[in-house]
């Protein structure tokens, strides 16, 4: 997926554990934001801009990649996570240790 190997999880689980449609719109919304901002930046290096502006302006895409994963990994956690605990699924509980070791390198 164009998201990463998240260990196993999906994107779906977060409509289907009950997850806010409205956190699933701020993700969507946060994703079609930084398409944005990287094909303006695909324009400034296909114009031959400066440099320094076009690393400047890949640190913010970057930043926005970083923020969108955070909210994915958190409402798992909220959500998925909490539920795995309870009916004490431990096949959830590694997977989500799986998607950090690959979340943060």
């Amino acid at each position: 997926p164009p998201w990463g190997d998240m260990g196993g999880i999906q994107m779906s689980e977060i409509v289907n554990h009950g997850h806010e449609k409205e956190a699933v719109k701020l993700i969507l919304d946060r994703m079609s934001r930084a398409i944005g901002h990287f094909s303006a930046v695909k324009r400034m290096v296909e114009e031959d801009q400066d440099c320094s502006e076009v690393l400047i302006q890949l640190a913010a895409v970057k930043s926005a990649m970083i923020n969108i994963e955070k909210e994915i990994l958190k409402q798992h956690i909220s959500h998925c996570i909490i539920d795995a605990v309870k009916s004490n699924d431990l096949t959830a509980l590694e997977a989500l240790n799986n998607a950090i070791d690959r979340f943060i390198k």
